[in-house]
């Protein structure tokens, strides 16, 4: 029978350290109507040691002018899968993000950001038990805001993810689960 281990020592401490980050970044959002953007979107993500497959993620992003037509906050939810060694590792995770955007005109943004990643390990194999981590990262991104509507546009977006290498009982051992992935979604005003 699989069973989960416990987290990395130390875990506790970063998932409240990007916590205690996350809700200051939450308390950067303006409360004005116009100010804050809901964006739920659709993306395309690849591991970098998962071969060339190709899976998808969920995200939903809360932004805000920190300074208006210049840097924009943003706190998103996620969900992704992915598989290492054909399948042999299935890999599921929820990464929370914080992210600072330049945002000239506030048509095209660039940016970095931090997040809490979530991640369960899941081996083919029952004689292998599954695991599930809980581990910092940080990203760049960027993308463009193409306006449909008075509150609403088209977002593209693209970001990396660099996470740390993990080990894995499989063969090889060790492997990096950074990450890209490229969206589109919708980005509503309110």
């Amino acid at each position: 029978m699989k069973r989960n281990h416990a987290c990395h020592p130390g875990s506790a401490r970063r998932a409240l350290v990007v916590s205690l980050f996350l809700a200051g970044m939450a308390a950067g959002l303006p409360s004005g109507a116009s100010a804050a953007e809901i964006v739920p979107s659709y993306g395309l993500t690849r591991t970098i040691d998962g071969g060339d497959e190709v899976k998808g993620m969920y995200q939903l992003a809360l932004r805000g002018s920190l300074v208006p037509n210049v840097i924009q906050t943003e706190v998103a939810g996620a969900y992704r899968t992915d598989e290492i060694a054909d399948g042999a590792l299935d890999i599921r995770q929820w990464p929370i993000t914080a992210s600072l955007y330049f945002t000239p005109g506030n048509l095209v943004y660039a940016g970095a950001g931090v997040g809490w990643y979530h991640t369960t390990y899941d081996y083919e194999d029952d004689l292998i038990d599954d695991e599930t981590t809980q581990d910092f990262g940080v990203h760049l991104g960027g993308g463009i805001k193409v306006p449909m509507a008075p509150r609403v546009a088209l977002d593209v977006g693209g970001r990396y993810v660099m996470l740390q290498d993990q080990e894995s009982r499989l063969v090889p051992e060790k492997f990096d689960p950074s990450f890209w992935t490229l969206s589109l979604g919708l980005a509503l005003k309110f």
